[in-house]
């Protein structure tokens, strides 16, 4: 599972039928300061999340089949929540 930034959608008019009518997004990944990695998955959206929203995948298929309800699909990654605000925990001095 990691926070990613919807940077587009993806549009493709001949999909396998568990995907019919289904929203694909692409998703970068974020690290620890918010900013983009550059890696990318293309995510099956349940959370109606749209372009430029900071949001939370879980990228581990059986999960994504799982909260989609297929038995067996061919899906790994899904956009299960828009995040409202990461926080940190402050990790205080070094020794």
């Amino acid at each position: 599972m990691y926070v990613g930034k919807v940077i587009g959608t993806v549009v493709a008019t001949v999909k396998i039928p568990h995907l019919h009518g289904r929203t694909l997004l692409m998703v970068d990944q974020l690290d620890l300061e918010g900013a983009e990695t550059g890696n990318y998955d293309i995510a099956v959206d349940v959370a109606q999340a749209g372009v430029g929203d900071t949001v939370l995948v879980i990228d581990e298929g059986n999960g994504a089949r799982q909260i989609l309800g297929l038995k067996p699909g061919a899906v790994r990654a899904v956009v299960v929540g828009i995040v409202d605000e990461v926080v940190l925990a402050d990790p205080g001095p070094v020794a």
